[in-house]
Formats: structure tokens, sequence, C-alpha cells
């Protein structure tokens, strides 16, 4: 993930939604299929309708933390029954740069604009009948490409200044994510250890190796 002024990529996109709206799983990886571009491939780590494991939109922000810092992926949508808590749970987490994204407009501002690396969208709170033709074309908008070019063109070089200056002040105040694992409540870290498809794809495709290893040593621990 990058984080200077350069576009974040976004070949490798994960969809990981709150257990509570789990029954939008399908639906959600349906109009994202539609919405990204051709050379991106969409992971679907649930939670899906048919899954028995309850996570919390708390849990759910760790679970993203630990696939951006390994560097399984690149970006993340995600969301909760508002939004709002996933992402603000989010941006308590380095390198974690995290948007709530309602409508088609804050999803353009937010990926020509801010460049972050994770969003949240509002799964229940004003969903109601159609909800799902504001998710595809919320979608269509986070994805139009170029993305990171900064926004209105007039004024783009001062936003992209902007934007860096956003990110470097996230690492500068943010403690890296091998230091406060080890320091997370087991509450929170465990159901994320057992919950398969994230904790398999880390392992898989994680490419921080010793944040990786760190994950690996805490379950062996755990559970031994």
């Amino acid at each position: 993930v990058s984080w200077g002024s350069e576009m974040c990529i976004r070949d490798r996109i994960g969809l990981i939604q709150a257990s509570s709206q789990k029954e939008k799983n399908k639906t959600l990886e349906h109009y994202l299929n539609a919405a990204i571009n051709s050379d991106d491939q969409l992971i679907n780590l649930g939670i899906y309708p048919d899954s028995k494991i309850q996570l919390s939109y708390v849990q759910i922000s760790l679970a993203i933390a630990l696939l951006i810092n390994s560097k399984s992926l690149n970006f993340i949508v995600t969301g909760c029954s508002s939004g709002q808590g996933i992402m603000l749970a989010c941006n308590t987490f380095p390198n974690v740069q995290c948007g709530y994204i309602p409508t088609p407009q804050d999803a353009f501002l937010f990926s020509h604009i801010n460049n972050g690396n994770v969003v949240s969208f509002p799964l229940g709170l004003n969903w109601g009948w159609s909800g799902e033709i504001n998710f595809s074309e919320t979608m269509k908008s986070l994805f139009k490409q170029p993305g990171g070019t900064g926004y209105p063109p007039s004024q783009a070089s001062r936003k992209m200044e902007n934007t860096t200056e956003v990110k470097e002040l996230n690492q500068l105040n943010k403690k890296p994510m091998l230091s406060i694992l080890p320091s997370i409540d087991p509450e929170l870290l465990i159901p994320i250890l057992k919950y398969k498809p994230v904790y398999d794809f880390i392992i898989k495709n994680g490419t921080n190796h010793e944040l990786v290893d760190l994950i690996q040593k805490l379950k062996h621990d755990y559970f031994n």
C-alpha cells in the first residue's frame, strides 16, 4: 500500500462486512464485481449468509487492519449497520485510512482526493427498498478511473499534497501493528484467528512476513 502521493493500487480488493449484515454479502459481491476494473480481483471474505460466527464491527476492523498491514490486500470494502462504527474503528489502526461513503459523490471524492485504502458503506441505515441501486452506483463512482488525481482539477495539486500530509501524520501518530498486536485483548483477537477465511488468506498471501509470523505465533500460543 502506497502512503506517498502515488495512487493507491487496487488490484486485489477485499470484501468483508459485519455479521449483523451478513444477509447482504452476496448482493454486495455481485455489485462490486460489476463495478471494479477488469484487471482487479475481488476477494469475498464474508461474513457469509450461512456463517455461524458472530464478529462485531470492532473485530471486523481488526481483521481489516491485519489484512492491510500484512499486505494481503490492497483495498477493502466494508460496512456495518450505520457504516460509521467500522469506519471509526478502522481508523484507529496504523496504515489504514478508511472513508465513509454513503453516496456516489462521497465515493468519488474519497477516491480522487483522499485516496485511502478502506471504505465503509451503511448497510442498514437508509438501505430500504432499492438500496442495492445506491450501493451499485456508489461502487461505480468509487472505482472510476483514474483515482488519486485530486479534485477539482483547478486545485488538484493542493488536494494531493494535503492527502500526503494526512497519511504521513497517520504513520507518525500510530504504533506499528507489530507493536500493538500482542497487547490486543484476546477476546477481540481470538475470534479473528479462528475465522478461517481471513486467517488462511493472510497466511497464504501476506507479504509482510514479520507480521504474518507473529499472527501464526499468537494463534499457536492461544490454542496450544
